[in-house]
């Protein structure tokens, strides 16, 4: 099936890499104009000329820091003023890190929560009237299994990510009648530069053994799934793209495990 967003406007942060970049280019694949925002001005501008070069005017890069409010409020009137109106936000940017509930600082703390939380939240905010007043629109929002389970040494994402499951919910609840969806989408272990760099802190994978090498702690992170390989960026973007279309047109509310039936087990 193609053009699956023909007409829709979509914002995806965390564009410049990784699930976000594979989903600007999913969505743009299948019909939408798409802002692609990242704080990685740079590589942001390469994904969205990729983007242009298969289909001239598909995308817009944006250099926007998602832990300041302002860049976000501008993330959403730029795409308005671009595109003349706001069907589909994807909320994906994010950080990772790791540390425990003992050995976390404050400033960690807050950090985590202003990046993976707070700016989903803002992000909703500044998004929804334009939604509302477009006749509808769909939210996906990147949560994580870390949400939904306990993983050792990620207390603040962990925190984090069920906030995002919670406010989504939420959002689904008092938005659903003026015609907004609201979902979140729970990865599991997705190889992504924000998984590499979580991995390098605590200095090995999940579910690898001290000292394994890189490919050995992907292929060990993969065989702890039922269905047993780590998951691809494209599988999440795969995800998104249904939950952006009126595919998914009865379904809001959700917290989607991604994850290759590991919280199955």
């Amino acid at each position: 099936m193609a053009g699956r967003l023909n007409g829709k406007v979509a914002i995806v942060t965390g564009a410049a890499s990784g699930i976000g970049r594979a989903s600007a280019e999913l969505f743009a694949a299948e019909g939408a104009k798409v802002m692609c925002a990242d704080i990685n001005g740079a590589l942001v501008e390469e994904v969205a000329a990729g983007i242009n070069a298969k289909s001239a005017g598909a995308a817009l890069p944006l250099t926007v820091d998602v832990g300041q409010p302002a860049g976000i409020e501008r993330m959403v009137a730029d795409t308005v003023k671009a595109f003349g109106k706001l069907n589909v936000l994807y909320a994906n940017a994010g950080i990772g890190d790791a540390a425990t509930a003992e050995s976390l600082t404050i400033e960690g703390w807050n950090r985590m929560i202003a990046i993976n939380l707070t700016s989903v939240w803002l992000s909703c905010k500044y998004a929804l009237p334009h939604m509302i007043a477009a006749g509808g629109g769909s939210i996906v929002n990147q949560s994580s299994l870390a949400g939904l389970i306990g993983v050792p040494s990620l207390p603040h994402y962990a925190a984090a990510k069920a906030g995002v499951i919670g406010l989504t919910r939420q959002i689904a609840v008092e938005y659903g009648p003026k015609g907004i969806r609201a979902n979140a989408i729970c990865p599991g272990t997705i190889y992504t530069p924000l998984v590499a760099t979580v991995w390098e802190r605590r200095g090995v994978g999940y579910g690898a053994s001290p000292g394994a090498s890189l490919a050995e702690q992907k292929k060990q992170a993969g065989m702890g799934n039922p269905i047993q390989r780590m998951g691809e960026v494209e599988d999440c973007a795969n995800l998104a793209l249904f939950l952006a279309s009126d595919e998914s047109g009865w379904i809001t509310g959700t917290a989607m495990p991604l994850d290759g039936g590991r919280s199955a087990g």
